[in-house]
């Protein structure tokens, strides 16, 4: 039994229940291991002694008010459990199996599910000697997580899976605080009363309606429980005890595990502590496991995750790999007979939108008619269909247990998708935009409360509510006059796969038995709004693991790609013998010497062709058709072998399947789709061919860089040219590379097209990426790209920067006010060429003078210069350089 000092004022003392495990070899870096609500350090013990077997010290306790400890519980509040936990590494800093920093600092890890979860991520942001945390199925806002409101006015603006639309004023989760607060336990003896240091008042006689809660916490309660609403000073007690008010301070290596199956605490809660704590920077992995408060708490393979990391960030122990900052998501398959349930370990580089691109989603269209539901009085009956802490129990059930949740006729409203032409794996939070509006002629509410929860329906008919969970929401301030007001709804965070031939159906009811309903018996219309479509998100990521596979088929496999892994192994040698970097030209995308090809009895296509692309440059290659520029253009992708000469990418010695090639996209000749699929799985089987991640293929920003995020769900077949030439636009861009090769990509694009074509390159080469660009539409290279290189009879006939080609023979032309005042000062200049005047412009033969230098002239003379550029457009240039300028 530890003393440690209580409260702000430090006036008494309460006793904590402690047991420190220790390992054969010590001093050893420790850690303190928390437990849930409502329990003891018994419950930790097994956890506890696999951290001792891999070399940690462990030390576990009751926390106040719980088992053997003394105390009042306050809700891990900064002041009492976090206060007693830093106490603790003072304890701790003392003992001499504890590996030590300092004087008074201990290695310390700090782990713990649930309500020691959230110990750990407070306690991190407090206490500056904590080494790194592995907080799991924990909250980062207590009052969201018990009064969530899933409803927002506000845009969605959320990159990262599971980011939700929240607001203030939700609804309240009964069902879940009242068995928290039960678990709180019923006024009891503690073991030993709490002393008193120094003057002060003694300690109130503990209410018998309180348990062992705190005054303040109890009070907190019944505001609540009266009418399902929190008062200004609930909701700032809950503030104070939620790690969102601490985790900016939090800057320790950051272990994020979180339960799938969870109506207590959702993903969302997990995503705020990965914003939160990610957003400067910080080390922060996370990992969505396949159980929760509904499913079951973690076992060995995520307590081995959680050593894993403590083992790399304390040291100290037997050496691991570095765990890194990715994000792990499990999807859980049917249970077996046997009762085991297949689970597959997905694998992400990092968590979307927090140290990488959003989170990839896809809009699913979503039909149904504006529906009235009905808030029955006293909100009885209500429909069951999330049940806290049955998550196992359903699964368990089969069939009968998809049964279960049920809508009451009269209180819902349905929209669905069409059934699904290709799987899809929904992984985060699903988001929609809703109407609600009063009825008038009926009884109403200028409030409604409403549940939102998302079904996977089978060809069949079969429905299975996905995750076991409903999202609550509070709309409030709806016009008398039945004028809808539209909200952003956050459907709860999942990982489901949704079979091709399933559809997907968006369900909103007045009535939910886990939460606290209006009594007041009201009528409300609810409809689809904004775009009427489900946004699903799905993160790409590949399969790192899997359970329940025969062995036999394994081992067969292994054989495979032991042979495959191979011969890869012999090719890459050889590429590497024959591959030597010139790290001189590392950095440039294109380098291309003295290029030849020729054909037996033909004149040579390609003829002594040298040029470069550099980082950041538009490029335009021109020439009349026999030029040779389709011939240069295969050739610079490895699909035609030159003659000779050398073609390097990014230094590398450009050969047949060149690894380099990865990092150019390319648009040669128009690629053939398949019309029966939509443009998105067009791009998405083409990405998977190529068996890069489709992560890196970063296809909802060449999508809508390409302008067909609207359109990527529509069959190809439907597709004008334009669209399909943007589409295939879209396949070059995939994976965003740094040089990208496109020839005539304005084929079949219309004016107003061809302009954001010109946008959208510009804005692609801004990031310091290249662009190669075939086009024989003059006016566009002008306008779009920075140099130029003119083909001629297979070699290069002038290459420069726009500028410097319009201008090869040294004539620029000036704008003024004053034409003749221009002309004569100019004629002063010494060596300057011929000037004439033609209306309010000023030709000059520059005979070597910097056109800047003309400028100071004109306007030391008083003349006003409005504008200043080469006298020929390209056309005129391009037309002398090739032999076809007539004059």
């Amino acid at each position: 039994m530890v003393d440690v000092l209580d409260g702000p004022n430090h006036q008494q003392r309460v006793q904590i229940d402690v047991t420190l495990y220790a390992p054969v070899e010590t001093p050893a870096p420790t850690i303190l291991l928390a437990h849930g609500f409502g329990g003891s350090k018994a419950d930790t013990a097994a956890q506890a002694r696999e951290l001792v077997g891999r070399g940690f010290a462990v030390l576990t306790y009751s926390a106040r008010g719980f088992g053997r400890s003394t105390g009042e519980i306050a809700l891990n509040d900064p002041d009492y459990e976090v206060s007693d936990a830093s106490q603790l590494l003072d304890w701790l800093a003392r003992q001499p199996e504890v590996q030590r920093d300092s004087d008074g600092d201990p290695r310390i890890g700090v782990t713990g599910a649930s309500y020691g979860g959230a110990l750990a991520l407070m306690l991190a942001g407090e206490d500056p000697r904590v080494d790194a945390i592995a907080p799991v199925m924990t909250y980062n806002d207590l009052g969201q997580a018990l009064l969530p409101n899933n409803a927002s006015r506000q845009p969605f603006r959320g990159t990262t899976p599971a980011d939700s639309a929240q607001s203030s004023g939700g609804v309240f989760k009964q069902t879940w605080a009242g068995m928290l607060f039960a678990a709180g336990g019923a006024p009891r003896e503690p073991a030993e009363r709490p002393q008193r240091f120094g003057p002060g008042p003694a300690p109130a006689q503990q209410s018998l309606t309180c348990g062992n809660f705190t005054a303040q916490v109890c009070a907190a309660y019944s505001d609540i429980a009266q009418d399902g609403k929190a008062d200004q000073r609930t909701r700032a007690l809950l503030d104070r005890v939620s790690p969102k008010s601490y985790n900016d301070d939090v800057n320790v290596p950051t272990l994020l595990v979180q339960g799938e199956k969870d109506t207590l605490f959702g993903l969302d809660q997990a995503d705020a502590n990965a914003r939160q704590i990610g957003a400067d920077g910080d080390k922060v992995k996370t990992v969505w496991f396949a159980g929760g408060h509904d499913a079951g708490p973690p076992g060995p393979e995520v307590h081995g995750r959680v050593a894993d990391w403590f083992a790399f960030h304390l040291g100290g122990v037997a050496p691991v790999p570095d765990p890194g900052t990715g994000f792990q998501f499990d999807i859980a398959g049917r249970p077996q007979r046997d009762g085991d349930v297949p689970v597959r370990t997905m694998t992400s580089p990092s968590y979307p939108g927090v140290a990488s691109t959003r989170t990839p989603r896809y809009q699913l269209d979503l039909g149904g008619a504006p529906t009235p539901v009905i808030n029955p009085p006293g909100g009885s009956p209500a429909a069951t269909t999330s049940l806290p802490g049955a998550g196992e129990v359903l699964d368990a059930a089969g069939s009968l247990g998809q049964t279960l949740p049920r809508d009451l006729p009269g209180q819902v409203a349905t929209f669905s998708t069409e059934p699904l032409d290709s799987p899809l794996t929904i992984s985060g939070t699903p988001r929609t935009t809703l109407a609600v509006s009063t009825v008038p002629g009926q009884p109403t509410t200028s409030e409604a409360v409403l549940f939102a929860k998302l079904y996977d329906v089978a060809p069949d008919g079969q429905r299975r509510l996905l995750g076991n969970a409903v999202s609550p929401m509070r709309v409030d301030g709806l016009p008398a006059n039945g004028r809808p007001v539209e909200v952003n709804v956050s459907l709860p965070g999942l990982v489901h796969p949704v079979e091709t031939g399933h559809r997907l159906e968006l369900a909103v009811s007045t009535t939910d038995q886990a939460f606290a309903l209006p009594d007041q018996a009201s009528v409300h219309r609810v409809a689809l709004a904004g775009d009427r479509q489900l946004s699903v998100p799905s993160v790409h990521a590949t399969a790192s693991s899997a359970s329940g596979l025969p062995v036999a088929p394994l081992v067969g496999i292994g054989l495979v790609l032991a042979l495959v892994l191979l011969v890869w192994l012999l090719s890459l040698i050889r590429r590497r013998f024959h591959d030597q970097v010139d790290p001189q030209l590392a950095d440039t995308p294109l380098a291309i010497t003295g290029l030849h090809k020729s054909y037996p009895g033909k004149k040579a296509a390609v003829a002594d062709l040298s040029m470069r692309v550099e980082r950041g440059q538009i490029v335009g290659l021109l020439g009349p058709n026999g030029a040779g520029k389709t011939t240069a253009l295969r050739m610079m992708l490895g699909l035609l072998r030159p003659s000779k000469g050398e073609i390097r990418l990014f230094g590398h010695r450009l050969g047949a399947g060149s690894p380099a090639l990865s990092r150019v996209g390319a648009l040669v000749e128009a690629p053939g789709f398949l019309p029966h699929l939509s443009g998105l799985d067009n791009l998405r089987y083409y990405w998977a061919a190529t068996g890069r991640p489709m992560l890196q293929s970063h296809l909802d920003e060449v999508l809508q860089i390409a302008g067909l995020d609207t359109a990527a769900k529509r069959k190809v077949r439907t597709y004008s040219q334009g669209m399909k030439q943007r589409l295939a636009i879209a396949q070059a861009m995939l994976g965003l590379p740094e040089l990208l090769v496109l020839d005539e990509p304005t084929n079949g694009l219309d004016p107003p097209q061809i302009h954001r074509m010109r946008e959208m390159l510009r804005r692609y080469a801004s990031t310091g990426r290249s662009v190669l660009v075939s086009s024989h539409l003059l006016s566009e290279v002008e306008q779009t790209c920075t140099h130029v290189v003119v083909m001629h009879s297979g070699t290069v006939a002038a290459a420069g920067t726009v500028e410097e080609i319009t201008a090869i023979d040294g004539e620029v032309t000036f704008v003024v006010d004053q034409p003749r005042a221009a002309a004569t000062a100019l004629n002063t200049v010494e060596g300057l060429g011929r000037v004439e005047v033609e209306g309010t412009q000023v030709h000059v033969d520059l005979a070597g003078h910097q056109a800047a230098v003309l400028v100071a002239v004109l306007v030391d003379a008083g003349v006003a210069v409005h504008q200043v550029g080469p006298r020929r457009r390209l056309e005129d240039a391009f037309l002398q350089l090739v032999g076809e300028d007539k004059r």
